[in-house]
């Protein structure tokens, strides 16, 4: 193991690896529930797009591992299953064939980009600065989405959001749970617990289970409360993948409305991929004294290949997760970690029912509490030179406010280049070719795309 990962290199050890593994695991396991919910209102077939979404996150998480050596997890991407659903197929009328073919296309381009280094050269363009930004942005983004799957943020009328009633009455159960959770991480995060993280989650699920058994929380599938216990009595549906794996149709394409759709697919994942991999990588400390990557190359060809065979098996985009930075704060630093993570979505073939059984409300704490951590980066901006930090705070702030890991990237780089053009000949050095093509880019994007 020490030689195949170069753990004793790395710095850490089998051990550390493997709780890593399963703590990134826990964290995004979501996604098993989630995207067949959400792929099945395009009217793919719920079981068959489980199985889909759990082989394609193992296959596009074990090339991470052989390809890169790096503890990132990919799966089925969150906000591009919903362009897919709502979008392409309902708001515009394609059928899913359609969209998986978009995917596709969208997949053998990033192959193509990979390969001639483009994409490895827009990752090393994005200055020091801005990839500690993107770091913490980050960090705030899955925390408040940890707030919101706990429900201890929602929706308000009159404000947008607010907190949500905390009581054991209605949703308040879960958002006690929640911030519960939270205190017991920190806990046994300040006690230096191995697993801490992990241990957080499952002693939380445990909280549930004992609420869903004293009648605390109440079991009403209709409004979205459903059983904290494991359900074996559906069996295994492994062959529901005939369903939707192979069903690739380029049939009754407009083509000018499907190069958009690819279009869109392609610049959406592009830049979730790269700044996951700046920020978490990033607060791994695996950048190099020049801002890079090593083997970067192996990390983006692992996403691009995820993407086409993803859509292959009947799903839709296949992208590299935030949630990879749950495991990367247990210690995760090598290809060991994501071996592990894609022997458990292997695993949850046949152990579905246990992993589709912990709620949402057990995992958000990891997410917050992993907000934290990433935060920390922002003591490494130069808050005295306004250039730099001003970028960085337009990048900090937009991911979390708009709801956007790429948005967050694009005003930074944008802002970036447009303050240090105007104020002045060595503001100007910083900014590379590629920042300012990036800048064009970013910016036409804003102006002919919606």
């Amino acid at each position: 193991m020490d030689k195949l990962f170069k753990l004793t290199e790395n710095g850490t050890t089998v051990k550390t690896e493997i709780m890593a593994g399963i703590t990134t695991f826990m964290t995004m396991s979501y996604i098993l529930a989630v995207n067949p919910s959400i792929l099945s209102a395009a009217g793919m077939d719920s079981a068959g797009v489980f199985v889909a979404t759990a082989m394609a996150a193992c296959v596009g998480t074990l090339l991470m591992s052989v390809l890169s050596n790096y503890p990132f997890a990919l799966a089925p991407g969150m906000g591009l299953n919903a362009y897919f659903a709502y979008t392409v197929v309902i708001k515009m009328g394609y059928t899913w064939e359609v969209a998986l073919a978009a995917v596709l296309t969208e997949g053998v381009i990033f192959i193509l980009l990979t390969l001639t280094s483009v994409r490895e050269a827009i990752f090393n363009a994005i200055p020091q600065t801005l990839k500690y930004a993107v770091s913490c942005g980050i960090g705030l983004f899955i925390a408040f989405i940890g707030l919101q799957d706990a429900k201890i943020v929602v929706a308000n009328p009159s404000t947008i959001v607010s907190l949500q009633t905390m009581s054991f009455a209605a949703a308040g159960v879960t958002s006690v749970l929640a911030l519960l959770g939270v205190i017991i991480t920190a806990l046994l995060l300040v006690k230096n617990v191995k697993g801490g993280i992990l241990w957080g989650i499952l002693i939380t699920w445990a909280l549930g289970i004992v609420c869903q058994l004293t009648g605390i929380y109440a079991v009403d599938p209709a409004n979205g409360w459903y059983s904290l216990l494991p359900d074996f009595s559906q069996g295994f549906q492994l062959g529901a993948i005939t369903k939707v794996a192979g069903h690739i149709s380029f049939g009754s394409v407009h083509i000018f409305d499907f190069i958009g759709v690819v279009f869109a697919f392609l610049f959406v994942d592009m830049f979730d991929t790269i700044g996951t991999l700046v920020g978490v990588s990033t607060k791994a400390g695996m950048l190099d004294e020049n801002g890079k990557l090593p083997k970067v190359k192996g990390a983006l060809l692992a996403d691009a290949l995820a993407t086409t065979i993803g859509a292959l098996l009947g799903t839709s985009t296949t992208t590299t997760y935030v949630e990879s930075a749950t495991g990367v704060s247990e210690g995760g630093r090598t290809g060991l970690t994501s071996l592990t993570v894609a022997i458990l979505f292997a695993l949850s073939l046949f152990l579905s029912p246990i992993f589709l059984a912990i709620p949402s409300f057990a995992t958000a704490p990891a997410l917050i509490i992993v907000g934290f951590y990433m935060m920390s980066s922002v003591t490494n901006i130069d808050f005295t030179n306004f250039s730099e930090s001003i970028p960085a705070y337009i990048t900090i702030i937009a991911m979390p406010f708009a709801y956007s890991i790429s948005d967050g990237i694009f005003m930074g780089v944008i802002s970036y280049v447009i303050i240090n053009v105007i104020t002045g000949k060595e503001n100007r050095k910083k900014c590379s070719a590629l920042m300012y093509v990036l800048a064009v880019i970013f910016l036409l994007k804003y102006i002919f795309v919606n």
